[in-house]
């Protein structure tokens, strides 16, 4: 019942921007608890960004200063604007959803970034 879907993935050059989202269905959005991880094969998984029900942020020191996490509740989407790409944010880029005792993951999107 609950699915929760990314996109916006792809190849994209080193220094550039992209824009990941993240669409939920079947689930009470407006009080979950938003994240984005990532994970590169080889490495534990990282978290990204998060976004609670009062709009507060927080970040991976890693991307600090050039990602930025929203949510748009009457849409059930999160988002992850990404600027100043470098070849180290390259990984599958996964959203969860938190609410109550229960989480919910989706499939993840690859992000290429080329140096």
């Amino acid at each position: 019942q609950v699915q929760l879907v990314e996109s916006g993935g792809g190849l994209v050059q080193a220094g550039e921007s992209l824009s990941l989202s993240c669409q939920a269905s079947g689930l009470g959005f407006s009080g979950a608890f938003l994240t984005w991880h990532r994970q590169i094969p080889g490495k534990q998984r990282e978290l990204v960004a998060s976004i609670n029900r009062f709009f507060n942020t927080n970040y991976g020191d890693s991307v600090k200063g050039r990602f930025t996490v929203s949510r748009d509740n009457p849409k059930d989407t999160m988002y992850l604007k990404m600027t100043n790409l470098k070849s180290e944010d390259t990984a599958v880029y996964s959203c969860s959803a938190r609410i109550r005792d229960k989480e919910y993951w989706g499939q993840g999107t690859q992000v290429t970034v080329s140096s």
